[in-house]
């Protein structure tokens, strides 16, 4: 167990060394400059250093022997608002100025800062910068007339940067930007020589002007007579151009026309044959268009009527095959339409002759089961009508008037007359013929027919 313990306090050691160790080791930002300082060896001449700049990158801090600090480079914007600084004529000028400085990253120079800025804050920074400003820029101004400082400022710019600059470096600075906004004094003198200068630009200017409205002036009345005589001799050549002109002119439109009538007589001769040549051409290109014209229509006529005969055969082949189907569908229709009005009408009689047999069978059985029973039965249900029928039959004869001759002749006992009247009624069928015309015999409770004898009175005949 103390073991286990020992361990750990040792682990714990070793890894919290390793951490200080790690949180030794400093990243220097791009826009500061790490000063490690305290024992960071020598320089090449054997001396002590002071300090070690480090601007970008990184380096291990040592403890307890070793620290670190940051130098701020951001620029620094210093107002310096000169007044009454004596220039070299003795004359007091305002100069305010403004002066952008910042920490330089020079070696040398950022060595300088590290040994008289560290610790600094910026507003101390520039307070210290501010007086090295206003005590180069007064000895600049001292060695510089009025004249130099108003009009050439690039001198003037020029010189305080230098002298500014270097006495910023001693300190670790180094002097960005510079710029004067304006330059006046109280006795006016800047004042008058802007006047001054003013003046004699306007005079200048003046003088320019009319020097120039005087040579506008010689030049115009010189252009103006040049004109004048280049005009004249450009009249002249142009006359002499223009009958030059006209009569080349004339001799080149007699030459043209001359030309023009010739080539007219050429090109007319050449029309002429041409046309006949052309005509000639006409004349065979027309009579071998008219033989194919001829054979064309010959062979449209030809085949014109070839497919007209084509189609009338063929539609009065499809015509009669159309007639053809439909008298056969239309047959075979009415032959259907038959045959089912047929198989109808035997199928009715069938079911009238089957119910018939039915209710005969009924009769039958309720004559007891004797069929010559079961036709008396329908026969005596049906004399009536029978009886009817036989009254209708003669019901029909109209007879209006009925004129006999009798002559008195007798035959067999009878008159013509009688005779007439017995043939009449006998030409009315009796029951019993009517049933053996129907190939029945009278039932027997109706009576049987007289056997024929002998002693029978003869029938009359019917009269003729």
């Amino acid at each position: 167990m103390e073991t286990f313990i020992l361990i750990c306090v040792v682990v714990v050691l070793a890894f919290s060394l390793f951490v200080a160790i790690l949180r030794r080791y400093r990243r220097c930002p791009s826009d500061k400059i790490m000063v490690v300082y305290g024992n960071v060896g020598s320089n090449s001449d054997g001396t002590t250093r002071s300090s070690k700049c480090i601007h970008g990158g990184a380096a291990f801090v040592w403890p307890i022997i070793q620290s670190y600090e940051y130098l701020d480079l951001r620029p620094m914007s210093i107002t310096v608002d000169l007044v009454n600084a004596l220039s070299r004529q003795n004359i007091r000028i305002n100069v305010p100025s403004s002066f952008t400085v910042g920490i330089s990253t020079e070696p040398g120079v950022m060595q300088n800062a590290a040994e008289r800025l560290l610790g600094l804050k910026m507003d101390q920074v520039q307070e210290l910068a501010k007086d090295i400003i206003f005590g180069q820029l007064r000895l600049v101004i001292a060695t510089m007339d009025i004249e130099e400082i108003n009009t050439d400022r690039d001198k003037f710019l020029d010189a305080v940067s230098r002298n500014v600059e270097s006495e910023l470096k001693k300190i670790g600075l180094r002097l960005i930007n510079v710029n004067i906004t304006d330059i006046s004094d109280e006795s006016g003198y800047i004042e008058a020589l802007g006047k001054e200068a003013a003046a004699k630009a306007i005079n200048d200017a003046k003088k320019t002007v009319a020097e120039k409205n005087r040579d506008g002036a010689i030049g115009e009345a010189n252009a103006s007579r040049d004109q004048r005589v280049q005009v004249s001799q450009a009249d002249s050549e142009a006359i002499k151009g223009e009958n030059d002109a006209k009569m080349a002119i004339a001799m080149s439109n007699a030459a043209r026309r001359e030309k023009e009538a010739e080539a007219l007589r050429i090109a007319t001769a050449a029309e002429k044959i041409q046309a006949a040549k052309a005509l000639e051409e006409a004349y065979a290109a027309e009579q071998q268009a008219e033989a194919a014209r001829y054979a064309r229509e010959k062979a449209t006529q030809e085949a014109n009527v070839i497919v007209s005969t084509e189609i009338a055969k063929r539609k009065i082949e499809l015509e009669a095959e159309a007639e053809a189907e439909q008298i056969r569908r239309r047959a075979k229709g009415e032959a259907d339409a038959i045959l089912a009005k047929r198989n109808a009408e035997a199928e009715g009689i069938k079911t009238i002759l089957m119910k018939q047999a039915e209710g005969f069978r009924e009769i039958v059985q309720a004559a007891g089961g004797s069929p010559e029973a079961a036709i008396q039965l329908m026969i005596a249900d049906k004399m009536q009508e029978l009886v009817k029928l036989q009254v209708e039959a003669v019901k029909g004869i109209k007879i209006d008037k009925v004129t006999v001759w009798d002559g008195g002749e007798s035959k067999e006992g009878k008159t013509a007359t009688a005779g007439y009247i017995s043939g009449l009624m006998k030409s009315i069928p009796p029951l019993n013929e009517l049933f053996s015309m129907a190939g029945m015999n009278l039932p027997a409770f109706m009576g049987s027919e007289k056997a024929a004898s002998a002693e029978a009175a003869p029938v009359p005949e019917p009269a003729k």
